[in-house]
């Protein structure tokens, strides 16, 4: 499939709502397909091959397919338009999407230490597998680092912190399926504990990427400015607007991927409200049309003494 050239570093971003919807949901329902038939294929191998470790990274497939379906949801509200309840729109759909995807994340790596654990109390327990569990862990493994590989690369081009999340869960499972092909090939050499020690490493790597998603999505939540890099990026195309005399109190909230955006412009103390008000909506024009911005409220200050009553409060002294 062929996407649009990457967005790049300043936040310019090429691709419309549309554009960005139609690649999240190609790309999910592309893993719909594959999660379904790998654990599918996962679990009915591992029970006639006596592989417990394979059924477990099944279910955890499952756990994908759940995770996918979340993204195809919050994608169809997330770019539905604004309403009175919803004024900026319902881009933040996304942002509890990805908290959503880390809690799962978090979820499925406090599983996978659990089982390891308790696989350790009783290795005697543990049965020796048929090969064919072994060529299908690697069908797996290949499969999903694949699928990780090209959903990254769609996240990426689209700029979707959602997407990034659901990407990486499918890394997440790459993870699991090494797992558990070293681990049969552990149990075939003669050496079953291989496996739960394996697992044990990849269920505290699985927990703590959910722990990071999800920390990063509530942060979001919580009004999180955008890096220095882009709130720069924004503030030099407010300062490259005709008539601006100076830019001041540039501040950003995420709403999802796109970012909201207030900023104080200076203008020619001399000039009429009516002009001053003309150059504030050439400056929210052209800042929305270059970067991912929602939307701009500006605030205009006379180029002699520019207001800042508008600055954040200062504590007492």
């Amino acid at each position: 499939m062929n996407f649009p050239v990457p967005d790049d570093d300043s936040g310019h971003s090429t691709h419309t709502p549309a554009q960005r919807a139609v690649a999240a949901t190609r790309s999910t329902w592309v893993s719909v397909v594959v999660n379904g038939v790998l654990s599918a294929t996962q679990i009915v191998v591992g029970v006639f091959a006596h592989s417990q470790g394979l059924i477990a990274d099944g279910i955890h497939s499952l756990s994908d397919l759940v995770a996918d379906f979340v993204v195809l949801l919050a994608n169809h509200h997330s770019h539905k338009d604004a309403d009175l309840d919803h004024p900026y729109g319902h881009q933040r759909f996304e942002t509890g999407a990805s908290l959503a995807l880390g809690l799962l994340l978090l979820a499925v790596g406090v599983g996978m230490v659990w089982s390891a654990l308790h696989k350790l109390e009783a290795p005697q327990a543990i049965a020796t597998v048929h090969v064919a569990a072994l060529w299908v862990a690697v069908g797996a493994l290949a499969a999903k680092e694949l699928l990780f590989r090209y959903m990254l690369r769609v996240a990426k081009q689209v700029k979707s912190s959602m997407l990034v999340a659901n990407a990486w869960h499918a890394r997440s499972d790459a993870a699991s399926s090494l797992v558990v092909s070293l681990g049969l090939i552990g149990n075939l050499a003669g050496y079953p504990l291989l496996d739960p020690i394996a697992a044990l490493m990849v269920g505290f790597m699985v927990g703590q990427m959910g722990w990071r998603f999800g920390w990063n999505a509530l942060h979001d939540l919580m009004d999180r400015a955008v890096d220095e890099a882009e709130v720069q990026a924004i503030r030099d195309t407010l300062q490259a607007t005709p008539g601006v005399c100076g830019v001041h109190d540039v501040r950003t909230r995420k709403m999802g991927d796109m970012v909201v955006v207030d900023a104080h412009i200076e203008v020619d103390a001399t000039l009429t409200v009516e002009a001053g008000h003309t150059i504030a909506v050439a400056a929210r024009q052209a800042v929305m049309r270059r970067h991912r911005v929602l939307n701009l409220m500006t605030h205009v200050d006379p180029a002699q003494r520019p207001d800042h009553d508008h600055d954040m409060a200062r504590p007492a002294v």
